[in-house]
């Protein structure tokens, strides 16, 4: 039986798991399985790889930084920008991918179509924010990152003219996810309009409280769901090459 699986905590809210199991069945791909693996602390991701011998996993929050110190090798888009969520296991060599950059890229240039913002603000500066990050500097969008740590732009900063000026909004955060689905980026929603566009990482639920706040201001909103399933893809053909 060849394994595969996700890493990271909580797990609760992964649709990962049933993704793969549909992808397993309609394509015929046999001894193959696919398991949420939750782990409290990062150093258990040792005898997780020693008891299970997975041929891949992916990694989700909060553990896509901190999962590097155990590989033994990146791709050069993953050393770029210092982020994990993919991971190949061939033998005892460790490789580490990012295959968020693809997901978000595809999903994003189907949002925004021709409409591409000049500029974006990115809520929140972890792992998932690195991939975004790279794709907007791939795609000349300037960006400014949103956060209640020092040394970042706060969210008591965005005024009227900040809002305006800035169309893509995306949330990184997991804020609003399953089972806390009240939860919402504090950011003063009265001032977005029908040239806003907000994108939420977020898939569990379907409609986040940020999208919601979004549409009642008429801005274009997207949930994470179809990144979720095109970087899926892409490390499934990471595993396999």
């Amino acid at each position: 039986m060849r394994t595969y699986g996700l890493i990271g905590y909580p797990l609760t809210h992964s649709f990962s798991p049933g993704y793969f199991k549909i992808k397993f069945e309609k394509e015929g791909i046999l001894n193959s399985e696919y398991k949420a693996f939750e782990l409290e602390v990062i150093d258990d991701l040792e005898e997780l790889i020693s008891n299970h011998s997975p041929r891949g996993l992916n990694v989700t929050i909060p553990y896509k930084k901190a999962v590097i110190d155990f590989l033994d090798e990146l791709s050069p888009e993953a050393k770029r920008i210092g982020a994990v969520n993919t991971i190949k296991i061939d033998g005892d060599l460790r490789i580490g991918y990012n295959t968020d950059i693809y997901g978000f890229q595809e999903s994003l240039e189907r949002f925004i179509g021709d409409e591409k913002p000049e500029d974006a603000l990115v809520l929140g500066t972890g792992g998932a924010a690195q991939a975004i990050q790279y794709v907007l500097e791939e795609l000349d969008i300037c960006y400014h990152n949103v956060s209640r740590r020092s040394g970042y732009l706060n969210y008591g900063d965005l005024d009227e003219p900040m809002m305006k000026k800035h169309q893509l909004i995306i949330n990184t955060t997991p804020l609003g996810t399953y089972p806390n689905t009240m939860a919402f980026p504090d950011i003063p929603y009265e001032y977005l309009s029908k040239d806003h566009f907000l994108y939420d990482l977020v898939y569990n639920p379907a409609a986040t409280e940020f999208m919601k706040r979004g549409k009642s201001a008429d801005a274009r909103v997207k949930n994470g769901l179809d990144m979720l399933y095109l970087q899926a893809e892409k490390s499934w053909d990471i595993w396999n090459s």
